[in-house]
């Protein structure tokens, strides 16, 4: 058997990502959108007729203008690629040397020391507060050459303070990525900001509101300077002209957008209280998930749920989400699915 010796040396430590084994389950554990893939999308995907020999368009130009009407900026301000994954790979490609410090808040998303040890950078944790909450003081004081942030963030639900995010461009010397996965489903965005800020970069996806995570489309956007220089270190044609052609269509059709934000605030207060009323202690969320401590061993709880055929996400060995597991805001009957199991899995294990 090949040692793990034979491996870059920052990756020898890594491991799979999640990938549990699915059957018939309802996927709550995802956060992928419970309204069903893109309608706008799905009428492209039935009725294009793209010459799949020719390669696509370099750098996507077609989605970045469509980006660039939808923000009120320009197509240079945008990088496009396969999934926001990539945004954050060429971020970190792009701005990071070998050995280079990056700020990684705990708890956050669980790829992104991964990204930063795959670009030879050496992850700094950053603690959120007891509320979730950046400590800017500590990340200025980490020196560190980029400093990346979900907002809202991934798994707690809650954004950061837009006055942090903003004292934080103006007192940080290097490089912030704030990663808006979930902005849709927020009050507010950095976006409109990446002409103010020459060291911002935000990062959206297709996979969460827009219901086109198996097309694999994200974006960047960033001053013309940035985005200039991502586009130069990104591979070319990274995103298939199939993709792109779906996501300039959803882009240009925001009604299920709007739809499924309305649905998110409508089901995510109540979603909330079911959970309180089971035993939980939810935390408060701007996204389209809860992250929740539960009333019974997170090993017991997310398994059996399995069994009953919901999937949620389990973090509770994880450090600062301790006995917590996160769960999709569903529409009224799929949370009624997702509680009734719950209750039954309480039930019989308390």
């Amino acid at each position: 058997m090949a040692s793990r010796a034979v491996m870059r040396s920052t990756t020898r430590d890594f491991k799979k990502y999640y990938n549990p084994e699915v059957g018939n389950e309802l996927r709550m554990d995802t956060n992928t959108n419970v309204l069903g893939s893109n309608p706008a999308a799905e009428r492209y995907l039935r009725e294009q007729t793209e010459d799949i020999n020719g390669y696509p368009n370099t750098y996507s130009d077609g989605l970045r203008d469509a980006l660039a009407s939808l923000y009120g900026l320009e197509r240079e301000n945008f990088v496009a690629g396969s999934g926001s994954d990539e945004m954050l790979d060429v971020a970190f490609k792009t701005f990071t040397e070998w050995g280079d410090g990056c700020v990684v808040p705990v708890p956050s998303y669980t790829l992104y020391e991964y990204f930063v040890s795959m670009n030879g950078g050496t992850p700094v944790e950053s603690e959120l507060s007891e509320d979730f909450q950046l400590d800017v003081d500590d990340i200025i004081r980490s020196g560190a050459k980029v400093a990346v942030v979900p907002s809202p963030n991934n798994p707690t639900g809650n954004s950061f303070r837009q006055k942090d995010l903003e004292d934080l461009l103006c007192r940080f010397d290097g490089i912030l990525v704030i990663d808006e996965a979930y902005g849709e489903y927020a009050d507010s965005t950095m976006i409109s900001k990446v002409d103010e800020f020459d060291n911002l970069i935000v990062l959206r996806t297709f996979s969460k509101a827009y219901a086109m995570a198996g097309l694999r489309i994200g974006y960047a956007a960033a001053s013309l300077d940035l985005a200039d220089m991502m586009n130069s270190v990104k591979i070319p044609y990274s995103l298939n002209k199939i993709s792109e052609g779906a996501a300039i269509a959803a882009v240009n059709d925001q009604g299920f957008i709007e739809e499924s934000r309305r649905m998110v605030a409508k089901e995510r207060p109540k979603l909330a209280s079911d959970l309180r009323r089971l035993g939980f202690e939810p935390y408060p969320s701007d996204a389209n998930f809860i992250l929740a401590v539960s009333p019974i061993d997170h090993s017991v709880l997310v398994p059996e749920l399995k069994k009953r055929g919901v999937m949620i996400r389990d973090f509770g060995g994880k450090r600062r989400t301790e006995n917590c597991v996160r769960m999709t805001v569903g529409t009224s009957d799929l949370n009624k699915i997702m509680t009734d199991g719950i209750s039954e899995v309480l039930e019989a294990y308390r």
